[in-house]
């Protein structure tokens, strides 16, 4: 273990390692063939307390601040071997941080308590059908009418997009821009409010993915995420944690390709002796170690800064490229090194290996992440 983690850090993974064992890992295969896990299962997670980290004692929070405590559970969940389970059990984790600290006081003790607990589900909806990765170009838009907004528009990709009951929507109050975005937290039973059919994905099986559609949705004026106009820096701060997460999903999921690869290759006979008496082999194996290895500790670096209240942009960007790319390699030479058995359904590293490419999309695209370390580096 990595000396950036304490005993508490160690007890909360040892929590989340018992949960994932016992009541996600034996039913994984049958949840990722279903498309979806059962709902109970934030109730579950809420009740093990692995819902609360990084949000405030007084919204039902374990506590603000400790990084490394939500990086402890975050690896942990990639053990169920499912990235469409952890996304989409951590949709809260993206879409309650606004409301957490931006919503009115009454909305706040509302709403988060409840999602906390594993009650409702939050989800965060940014991303449109024309838009992608410009988020200061998006269109959906909200128009004050005396004591309510007015919202027209449509969102996709959309994690927790089917059944979530609370929404993070970015909607356009003002003029073009970034300059103009606002943030409004919207429920699925309001008028106006409803959802497309599931998309169905390359990879994160278990994870529902949707369209949502606002046709003239009124939004009570209180459930203004902040000051109006000003939810572009909203979205940025929030995207910052987001991208971590990513890398950290990132090198877990190589991780677990390693190990399959490394225990089927020490078993596996070819020619008269075991695949790992092939140089080749062991070099491949090699590599793979190291370039996860590589990726965590940049990692957690990282989340270090952040930790340190530094606002590691570049840094975080760099993590999410890197973790990422040593992901996409991984995965692939774990299939390769299991031939045959790499390409069948039954064996995790097929699911891996899917599962990995989302990672260079969501959250920022590798190319939207180049773009901004150069800003960054002032090229």
């Amino acid at each position: 273990m990595s000396d950036y983690f304490n005993e508490t850090h160690e007890h909360v993974r040892a929590t989340a390692r018992k949960f994932i064992e016992t009541q996600v890992l034996p039913n994984i295969e049958a949840w990722e063939e279903a498309g979806e896990f059962p709902r109970d299962l934030y109730k579950k997670a809420g009740d093990a307390g692995l819902l609360g980290i990084g949000f405030p004692e007084a919204l039902g929070g374990i506590g603000e601040g400790d990084i490394f405590m939500k990086v402890a559970v975050s690896e942990e969940l990639m053990r169920s071997t499912s990235g469409g389970l952890v996304a989409g059990l951590g949709s809260l984790d993206i879409g309650l941080p606004p409301v957490a600290r931006w919503a009115k006081k009454d909305i706040r003790e509302q709403i988060v308590p409840p999602v906390l607990r594993g009650e409702k589900i939050a989800a965060l909806a940014v991303t449109e059908p024309g838009g992608g990765s410009d988020v200061a170009n998006l269109k959906t838009r909200a128009v004050r009418n005396g004591d309510h907004y007015l919202v027209n528009g449509s969102k996709t990709f959309i994690t927790s997009g089917m059944r979530a009951d609370h929404y993070t929507v970015a909607v356009r109050t003002g003029g073009e821009s970034h300059g103009g975005i606002s943030l409004l937290l919207i429920d699925r039973d309001m008028p106006g409010f409803s959802t497309g059919k599931k998309l169905k994905k390359m990879g994160w099986w278990a994870s529902d993915t949707a369209e949502l559609f606002f046709e003239d949705c009124r939004v009570p004026a209180n459930r203004l995420i902040g000051a109006e106009n000003a939810g572009f820096i909203a979205i940025m701060s929030n995207f910052l944690f987001e991208r971590l997460s990513l890398a950290i999903m990132a090198y877990m999921t190589a991780q677990l390709a390693y190990e399959q690869a490394l225990e089927y290759t020490q078993q596996r006979k070819a020619f008269g002796r075991n695949l790992t008496g092939f140089q080749i082999t062991r070099h491949k194996l090699v590599d793979m170690a190291t370039q996860i290895d590589v990726a965590r500790e940049y990692t957690y670096r990282c989340a270090a800064l952040m930790q340190a209240g530094k606002n590691p942009i570049k840094e975080v960007a760099m993590a999410k490229n890197f973790s990422v790319d040593v992901c996409e390699k991984v995965t692939r030479e774990a299939v390769q090194l299991l031939g045959g058995m790499g390409y069948m359904r039954e064996t995790v590293v097929e699911r891996l290996y899917r599962d990995a490419k989302i990672l260079s999309i969501g959250g920022g695209t590798t190319e939207i992440m180049k773009e901004l370390i150069a800003k960054q580096i002032k090229l």
